[in-house]
């Protein structure tokens, strides 16, 4: 029996080391998006501190340098808060490009592997047909070989 030998086992090897590297890419991305939506959290959950105490500040006794800096303190958070939406908005944009570039070498990688096992399946069919010639040349030997 002869050894099965897939034309395309190179491609396929490649396919699944780039479906392995999307795999990689993705899980950073995603671990990317997480970071920026923590510290987006931790920015509002700031800024809510900053309000609170902005509102203690105005119903204690007055101290107008320190309500200045509270307020100092809100907006430069809002501004925070702001840059974190958007460097969460790109995240999320990377992890999507990430996604669809992994599907699309599962994808790849699935057709090859598709095409792999056709390929089987006809070697596999080839070898039988090979075989139920070489059992029927044997069986026409004998019975000639018997007949004499």
């Amino acid at each position: 029996m002869s050894v099965f030998r897939f034309r395309m086992q190179s491609i396929l090897d490649m396919k699944a080391k780039l479906e392995e590297q999307a795999k990689i890419e993705f899980a950073q991305a995603q671990q990317k998006l997480l970071e920026e939506q923590e510290l987006l959290a931790q920015i509002v959950k700031r800024k809510e501190d900053y309000i609170a105490y902005g509102v203690e500040l105005r119903n204690k006794t007055i101290d107008v340098q320190e309500i200045l800096d509270n307020k100092n303190a809100i907006e430069y958070t809002q501004e925070l808060e702001k840059k974190q939406i958007l460097a969460v908005n790109v995240a999320q944009k990377a992890v999507d490009a990430a996604s669809r570039k992994m599907m699309d070498a599962i994808t790849q990688t699935r057709t090859y592997e598709k095409l792999k096992e056709h390929a089987f399946e006809e070697f596999l069919q080839e070898e039988n047909r090979a075989e139920s010639k070489e059992i029927d040349q044997l069986n026409s030997y004998r019975s000639a070989r018997n007949v004499q």
